[in-house]
């Protein structure tokens, strides 16, 4: 301790000189090293948390090894097993060894899988968040794997003639994420495992707008895809899976019924949904709003009516 005293007591009466030296150079290994060491820290952490880890599983992959799974810290064993079960991470699964997976080609390999958030809506996973260390043998490199799982979902774009004119419907919903109050297309995540696209799209549709409409009479528009997409389209696949399905419905109303959207207040109260209903010129609606839904459905919809595939 006394050897410490000391040398504080002396490196303040070293000559300018060297004291802005030895600053100098503490400041270039610092500065030249404190990535390194970051990227130490982190790497650090992330295998002791793995190590401590006490709920882990193999998952089964069919042609490769089977996939370590471990929970994250504080994640509860129910949510683990919850996460491991979920249709939103078995189907990120077959997403990576299925048909264009980036397992097939067998250059990049799924070391670990870490559960780190889930958030259920009732009984059933609503949104999960895990993170994948991916290698890719050839350069060593680590791919990033952050994932935050939503999975499918639904979009419908509603044009409504009147008075000569077609007018598309908007809600105005609060958006936490980036504290906005935000216009965009009626739109719902999937309730079930079904895959009940079209039969979700007429439900959000009544929930959010009020409008009753028919199954048949909606048309999706991501159908129109090449098959090798999938006919969904990914909004943000750099940190998301969110899947989206489009439909159309188009339809002639009179002006009372412009009048008795605009403004109107909708949405299921009870799970915090504060939606207005918005009434729009179709004309105007690409600079209408920032929601990529939005500008998404309009090329699908201007490109089918280029192509001859709207009637």
């Amino acid at each position: 301790m006394a050897a410490r005293a000391r040398t504080l007591v002396f490196l303040p009466a070293l000559s300018t000189r060297l004291s802005t030296r030895l600053n100098r150079e503490t400041i270039s290994v610092i500065t030249t090293t404190s990535r390194k060491c970051k990227l130490l820290s982190v790497r650090m952490a992330s295998s002791q948390s793995a190590a401590t880890s006490s709920l882990t599983r193999a998952v089964a992959l069919p042609g490769f090894a089977p996939v370590q799974v471990v929970a994250g810290p504080g994640l509860s064993e129910p949510d683990f097993s919850n996460a491991i079960d979920c249709s939103l991470f078995k189907q990120w699964l077959k997403n990576m060894h299925g048909e264009k997976g980036i397992l097939t080609n067998e250059r990049i390999s799924l070391i670990q899988v870490q559960i780190q958030g889930v958030d259920m809506f009732g009984s059933r996973v609503g949104f999960l968040k895990f993170k994948a260390d991916i290698i890719d043998k050839e350069t060593g490199a680590k791919i990033p794997g952050i994932v935050f799982s939503r999975g499918p979902a639904v979009a419908m774009l509603i044009l409504l003639e009147s008075g000569g004119q077609t007018y598309a419907v908007l809600t105005e919903q609060v958006r936490v994420p980036v504290g906005k109050f935000i216009l965009e297309l009626p739109a719902g995540m999937l309730d079930d495992d079904q895959g009940d696209f079209v039969g979700t799209a007429v439900r959000e549709v009544e929930e959010e707008t009020g409008l009753k409409l028919k199954v048949e009479d909606m048309i999706n528009l991501t159908s129109f895809l090449d098959h090798t997409t999938g006919q969904g389209v990914f909004p943000s696949p750099g940190g998301c899976d969110e899947d989206l399905r489009f439909f159309l419905y188009r339809g002639k109303v009179d002006g009372e019924t412009l009048k008795m959207l605009q403004g109107k207040e909708t949405g299921l109260r009870d799970h915090g949904e504060l939606i207005k209903v918005h009434v729009v010129p179709y004309s105007k609606l690409w600079r209408t709003t920032s929601d990529a839904k939005v500008l998404c459905a309009i090329a699908l919809y201007e490109m089918a009516k280029k192509e001859g595939l709207l009637s």
